[in-house]
């Protein structure tokens, strides 16, 4: 499974290093968010590697929900608990980092589910600029520049049937709900097999500390972004 060589693993439990997270970050998932780097002072996991490990480890179901509780930091040691018809990746203090909710079929094909992950966190990891900055725009708000924060909150998947390869993602219908300074947004997703829709999704994000939208400011912050993921590009 690919996903082994960005994860550590002792006694039933996981953690994941700062270069680990990282290079999950920027080689599979191409999201260069600095709150990834190895070296940021903010650093965390992204949560697409928590739900890549889920789902990988406990199967990928008919009906899937999966909740992101917490921001996990480096080198901490995780387990998984099941209560009812819910996975929580927790910690040794039981403080829960993530919750995966099946219901339904359970498929368990590894090649499968490596390659609709693969797929699923490209696309997650490529919300910022390519989304979330139009939709800033259009609601003439945008984070803050000094400390940008999205908080990722769920994610939904459910399938009608599973395909006999694995399906490919389309981005579907996008919208951002303001109130005050704080947005939620839904990325709306396919699934879908040689042109056949076979199941759906959605992505949930927090924006935080909202303001007001100055074109300027976010052309700066895009060009920052595209200014890592060239120098990272160049760098491999």
């Amino acid at each position: 499974m690919f996903l082994q060589q960005f994860i550590s693993e002792q006694n039933n439990q996981v953690s994941f290093s700062r270069q680990q997270a990282c290079r999950f970050a920027k080689e599979v998932a191409t999201d260069f968010n600095p709150i990834h780097d190895a070296d940021s002072k903010r650093f965390c996991v992204p949560g697409d590697l928590l739900f890549a490990h889920m789902v990988s480890k406990h199967g990928l179901a008919q009906k899937l929900h999966c909740t992101f509780a917490g921001m996990v930091s480096s080198d901490v040691l995780l387990h998984s608990e099941l209560q009812g018809d819910e996975w929580r990746l927790c910690d040794q203090q039981n403080k829960n980092y993530l919750i995966l909710r099946q219901q339904g079929e359970i498929y368990h094909n590894l090649a499968y589910i490596e390659s609709l992950v693969k797929d699923y966190v490209r696309f997650s990891g490529q919300n910022f600029p390519h989304i979330l900055q139009p939709l800033m725009k259009q609601h003439q708000v945008m984070i803050n520049a000094q400390r940008p924060l999205v908080i990722y909150e769920s994610m939904t998947l459910e399938f009608d049937r599973f395909s006999a390869t694995s399906p490919q993602l389309r981005l579907a219908h996008n919208d951002l709900t303001v109130e005050g300074k704080r947005g939620l947004a839904r990325l709306g997703f396919e699934l879908v097999e040689n042109g056949e829709v076979i199941g759906r999704g959605e992505k949930r994000m927090i924006l935080s500390s909202l303001q007001p939208y100055e074109e300027t400011v976010m052309q700066q912050m895009v060009d920052f972004y595209n200014e890592r993921k060239t120098q990272f590009q160049h760098a491999v």
